[in-house]
């Protein structure tokens, strides 16, 4: 009998960790099943974005259990891929033991917009450009 393959570990990162990784990481989450285990985490952890709930539940993907951490409680660990979605956090990422693989997807901070819907709309459109990206990458593992 073949041992099941082990899953890949991948770091999502952002500058809080409170709306494009947590979006990528449940994202993530939903498109890889269990080939993969996804986390994510900020250089300056805060709080999950209530428009980031949002955005994903209209996807049908509950992110309101996840919490924002520090990338301090990853640091030590392996992992396949590191992706940082936001220039900042490409910045001043670390290094991680092991082979990580560095993936950098630039995403403008959908917090950053003005007004209500413009804001969820913003969300939206992150959310969108990222769920993109994971599919196109997905294919190519």
């Amino acid at each position: 009998m073949r041992e099941a393959p082990q899953k890949l570990r991948v770091l999502i990162l952002c500058t809080a960790n409170s709306a494009r990784s947590q979006m990528a990481e449940g994202l993530l989450r939903h498109l890889a099943g269990e080939r993969m285990d996804v986390f994510s985490a900020g250089t300056r952890a805060t709080s999950v974005n209530p428009f980031a709930i949002q955005a994903m539940a209209e996807r049908g993907i509950d992110i309101s259990h996840q919490r924002s951490k520090h990338l301090n409680e990853f640091l030590g660990q392996p992992f396949d891929y590191v992706i940082t979605v936001c220039d900042a956090a490409a910045e001043s990422c670390p290094i991680f033991p092991g082979k990580a693989e560095r993936i950098h997807w630039s995403f403008p901070d959908p917090a950053a917009v003005e007004g209500e819907s413009a804001k969820a709309e913003a969300f939206r459109q992150v959310r969108d450009g990222l769920e993109a990206r994971f599919r196109a990458w997905l294919e190519t593992l």
